[in-house]
């Protein structure tokens, strides 16, 4: 089994409008929306929720009234000042290192374990989708990434189906790093732009460092060549695969509006014949 991952440097590039598009030409495939912080995949794909699982991660300390003496070692102890003066934690500020609870004389603080999203197991008119959600300011989306890209294995495991697509988180932190491991390729979707450029430099980095083959396309190529061919000067430079260009085309927004990939919203446009020769190149690599 395949699995590849399409990540950018920067959120905002049109990694899910590609991905979505590769859902309609891609065959024998599991989704995998690996963007639990801003999840969106969902809002084309439109998938059916067939099994919903809670997230689980990470703990906050909760002080119990009725055997706090208030003794004020909690206070003493807790370096984040998240302990308010009347004994009551504050969840926000409590980082969870557990320090209240192992020390307390009394045992008047419990450590439970923190609920922070859900996962999903879905399908769709393109096929099963595995996805999640992270709940408002909830953190450890690296684990939750980790996570759905082993139920999305598994899936396609379960299925008989040899590839995963995944859409990948933005940026170079922990939830992409948690989405490269084990991938057979990335995609790095590049706007061409100086601070594009920087940013799909970064992603490079990271895909070297991990030994993840790395291919890159020019999303909006078209409005700033210059940049867009610096991008690929680069990319000859350090071995990695160009895949394509993609020009500036309203179709993307257009589709997104009503819940549809370029490939469904207008199969003739330029915008969809560039991702189609994309997926092409992209399907002969591997």
């Amino acid at each position: 089994m395949k699995e590849i991952v399409i990540i950018s440097g920067k959120g905002g590039s049109g990694k899910t409008s590609i991905l979505s598009a590769f859902a309609s030409l891609a065959e024998n495939k599991v989704l995998c929306d690996a963007d639990v912080d801003a999840a969106d995949l969902h809002l084309i794909m439109d998938p059916q929720v067939k099994e919903r699982h809670d997230f689980k991660s990470g703990h906050t300390a909760i002080i119990n009234q009725d055997r706090c003496v208030q003794c004020g070692m909690c206070r003493d102890l807790c370096k984040w000042d998240a302990i308010s003066e009347d004994f009551v934690v504050d969840s926000i500020d409590c980082e969870g290192c557990g320090v209240c609870y192992y020390f307390c004389p009394e045992k008047a603080i419990d450590f439970p374990l923190n609920t922070c999203g859900e996962w999903y197991i879905s399908d769709t008119r393109f096929g099963p989708m595995v996805h999640a959600r992270l709940y408002i300011a909830e953190e450890n989306s690296g684990k939750l990434v980790a996570l759905i890209r082993e139920r999305g294995k598994k899936l396609a495991e379960e299925k008989g189906l040899d590839l995963l697509l995944t859409d990948g988180p933005p940026g170079i932190g922990c939830p992409v790093i948690a989405s490269l491991g084990g991938a057979s390729a990335v995609l790095i979707v590049a706007e061409p732009t100086v601070s594009g450029r920087h940013d799909m430099e970064r992603v490079v980095d990271l895909a070297e460092f991990f030994k993840i083959p790395a291919m890159v396309c020019i999303n909006k190529f078209d409005l700033n060549p210059e940049e867009g061919e610096a991008i690929e000067a680069f990319s000859r430079e350090r071995n990695v695969s160009v895949l394509g260009r993609i020009p500036f085309d309203l179709g993307f927004t257009e589709a997104m509006v009503q819940g549809k990939n370029i490939v469904e919203f207008d199969s003739h446009s330029k915008g969809c014949k560039a991702v189609q020769d994309i997926w092409a190149n992209l399907a002969q690599s591997l």
